[in-house]
């Protein structure tokens, strides 16, 4: 991503502008970065109780039956948002790798390669999930490979 910066000493507040021609999940990650607007707790839904998550506490966020469910350590969480919604409250730790899943790259135990050229990623608590195709190099760029 190119990045430029102007002084301009009449601003008083910081304020940037993204020129994009398409949103992608990097344009994302740089706007809910740069937005501050990310919440440091998450709501979810767990049997009849709305529960309040630390980002740090969710290791995986996939989408199930058109609903967004989040992997805590050993508990699952229903969340009404969106997947790219809690993508962008989630901020820089999280990285989509597939259309339906976003991981907490604190949270990664391992990655290993799979049939097809696809790999195969475990979080912390076992929890697994493939990188589809269109996110690997994304992924890949990440682990400095």
């Amino acid at each position: 991503m190119k990045v430029e910066i102007k002084l301009q000493p009449e601003l008083n507040v910081p304020f940037a502008v993204i020129h994009t021609g398409k949103v992608t999940a990097e344009v994302q990650r740089v706007a809910a970065l740069l937005s501050e607007e990310r919440a440091t707790l998450i709501s979810a839904g767990e049997d009849e109780k709305i529960v309040m998550l630390h980002p740090e506490e969710i290791y995986l966020v996939r989408v199930e039956a058109e609903k967004a469910v989040i992997y805590g350590e050993k508990r699952q969480f229903r969340s009404g948002k969106r997947l790219y919604e809690l993508e962008a409250l989630l901020g820089p730790d999280f990285m989509r790798i597939s259309k339906s899943t976003i991981i907490n790259l604190q949270l990664l135990d391992y990655v290993a390669p799979s049939l097809g050229g696809v790999m195969v990623l475990v979080m912390k608590n076992g929890q697994r999930d493939y990188i589809s195709r269109k996110y690997l190099p994304a992924f890949k760029r990440y682990l400095g490979i």
